[in-house]
C-alpha cells in the first residue's frame, strides 16, 4: 500500500550529512531554461542502488498538476507498459499528494532511501514521504536511465560530461 506521510522538520542533508555533488546540469527546452539540476550521493562513485538526492531549481512556474503529469508521461514512455494504468493512477495520486506547485527560484529534492522508497523537501521544508520503492526507482528513472529525454543532462548529473 502506498502512502505519504508528513516527514518531521529535518531537511534533505539531515538524510545525507555527507552527500557531495556527483553532477550538476540544466533542462532546456526551446531554448528556455526550466530547471538546474543537481545529484548528490554519499557513495563515490555513485551507485544508483544507494541513497542519493536529486536537487531541482526551478526557472519557470509548473503547477503541480502539470509536474504529476509530466512525471507518469516519462515513467510510461521509459517503461512502457510495464506498469498497469491502475499502479500509474495511484503513483499519480501519491506524486500529487507530496509535489507542490513551483515557481521560478523553488527548489525541489528528492531523496532515494533504499528498501524504503523516498522523500521530498523544499529547500527548507520536508514535504512528505513516499514509501513504495518501485515507485521511487520509477520516479527517479527520469533523470538517470539510458532511456531518459535528455541525455545530456543524464551524463552532467552522473559526472560523465567532466
Amino acid at each position: 500500500m502506498l502512502f505519504a506521510q508528513a516527514a518531521s522538520a529535518e531537511t534533505w542533508r539531515d538524510q545525507l550529512p555527507q552527500a557531495k555533488e556527483v553532477g550538476q546540469g540544466e533542462l532546456r527546452w526551446f531554448g528556455f531554461r526550466i530547471y538546474s539540476a543537481k545529484l548528490w550521493s554519499q557513495t563515490q562513485p555513485f551507485n544508483q542502488n544507494d541513497a542519493f538526492a536529486l536537487e531541482l531549481t526551478y526557472h519557470r512556474a509548473i503547477s503541480r498538476e502539470q509536474f504529476v503529469e509530466k512525471s507518469i508521461d516519462e515513467i510510461k514512455r521509459i517503461f512502457g507498459s510495464r506498469y498497469s494504468d491502475q499502479k500509474l493512477h495511484a503513483w499519480s495520486l501519491e506524486l500529487g499528494r507530496v509535489f507542490p506547485s513551483v515557481v521560478e527560484g523553488d527548489e525541489l529534492i528528492g531523496v532515494y532511501l533504499p528498501q524504503r522508497g523516498c522523500r521530498f523537501y523544499g529547500k527548507n521544508t520536508a514535504l512528505g514521504e513516499i514509501a513504495d520503492v518501485e515507485l521511487a526507482q520509477a520516479f527517479f528513472a527520469i533523470w538517470l536511465d539510458p532511456k531518459t529525454k535528455d541525455s545530456t543532462l543524464r551524463a552532467n548529473l552522473l559526472g560523465l560530461g567532466k
